[in-house]
């Protein structure tokens, strides 16, 4: 009987889909990858170069590649080296989700899977990156231009290097070309990068104390504003939001369309609630718990009052018929603020046992008539049990 070994599928695909590779910086989970039928659905396969960078390549000579093989592929010009990191039906899915145009994608193909002499030149061009880097930062300032080359990328044969460069304007690299073109004797092609994928690529700890999440897992970057932190109650404050690469972080949109959702039926926020006490403005809402705090002030929070979100629905509602109502919480059966907690025992204090039970005003008597304690009267006369028999026999 024959023998099926299947690939885990982890999140790193390194060599063979095990071990680690600097080349994966942003992995794919490919959950499908214990389904021998699905790696026959396409001939595409996905091959990521450095930095994140991936495409899409076809497997027309139907070599035998895995999840993790590094190849030779087709480049333009020569060849480049990469890692396949998807294959089969996983492939055409990504294609999908990344929205590629197929009939205008220029489609490559995988050459074969590297050898020797491919890995030694490899090697080659890629221990010239760094030196390449510090020159061509040293000519752009000499040059006054307003970037900053992060990074710089020589193609698996080294006929090719890309620049990535950072800058806030548009800047006129055309003269630059031409100076590296002289200086380091390849083709020069430049790629602008945004900061989040600066700060992939630098990585980090983040506030949370774990690895950046640009540098672990994600693969897509979305712009980010401020309107998800307020659907979430978070500060606007720019230096709280703001992750390592100076922009919002990328964490306050994971949450945001659960709040969004959690608010579909919620009131206005901007219209004030009428009551005969005086306008009350909203200050704060607690989603998951329907509660909306409003003030009686509009810049400040003063006399804050809790309410549920249909208290305050209708509320708006007498409103627009021109009523007013006698106070925000006072309703028949419905209390300021929802109870949250209820003592099984009644709630009773702790220290009920604790009292004195007095009987008869704080009069209690013994056998001897006395009152328990000193036995003294109130008006200084001891009391006993003969003058009170003398008492009713009279």
């Amino acid at each position: 009987m024959e023998e099926i070994t299947l690939n885990n599928g982890g999140s790193n695909p390194g060599v063979k889909g095990f071990k680690g590779n600097t080349l994966q910086q942003l992995p794919v989970v490919d959950w499908l990858a214990d389904l021998p039928e699905t790696q026959l659905d396409t001939d595409l396969v996905e091959v990521q170069f450095k930095n994140t960078r991936k495409g899409y390549f076809v497997n027309s000579e139907h070599i035998a590649i895995e999840k993790g093989d590094m190849v030779a592929v087709e480049a333009n010009p020569g060849h480049d080296i990469g890692v396949v990191t998807l294959m089969g039906r996983l492939v055409l899915s990504q294609i999908k989700k990344n929205r590629i145009n197929m009939e205008r994608y220029e489609v490559r193909k995988v050459y074969r899977r590297v050898k020797p002499v491919d890995i030694e030149k490899y090697e080659e061009a890629k221990a010239k990156e760094q030196a390449t880097m510090i020159r061509a930062r040293k000519i752009a300032k000499d040059m006054q231009l307003d970037m900053k080359i992060g990074d710089v990328e020589y193609q698996g044969d080294g006929s090719k290097a890309i620049f990535y460069y950072i800058a806030d304007d548009r800047v006129d690299f055309r003269q630059l070309i031409k100076v590296f073109a002289e200086e380091f004797r390849v083709r020069i092609e430049m790629k602008q990068i945004g900061a989040r994928q600066e700060a992939g690529r630098i990585g980090g700890i983040g506030p949370c104390g774990r690895e950046l999440c640009c540098t672990t897992w994600m693969s897509n970057f979305v712009s980010v504003s401020t309107t998800a932190a307020r659907y979430q109650d978070l500060s606007t404050n720019p230096l709280k939001l703001a992750g390592q690469c100076a922009k919002i972080k990328c964490c306050v949109n994971f949450e945001a369309p659960m709040y969004v959702d959690a608010q579909k039926d919620f009131p206005p926020k901007d219209i004030p609630l009428e009551t005969v006490e005086g306008t009350y403005y909203f200050f704060k809402a607690d989603v998951f718990k329907r509660q909306l705090t409003y003030s009686s002030d509009q810049n400040i929070p003063a006399n804050l009052q809790v309410i549920s979100v249909e208290r305050a629905k209708e509320i708006m509602a007498v409103n627009r018929r021109g009523e007013k109502v006698m106070s925000l919480v006072v309703k028949e059966g419905e209390s300021a603020a929802p109870i949250d907690y209820q003592n099984v025992v009644g709630q009773d204090s702790l220290t009920r046992f604790d009292k004195k039970h007095n009987n008869g005003g704080g009069r209690r008597h013994d056998h001897r008539g006395g009152r328990r304690g000193n036995g003294q009267q109130p008006n200084g006369h001891r009391s006993n049990y003969r003058n009170r028999r003398e008492d009713s026999n009279e």
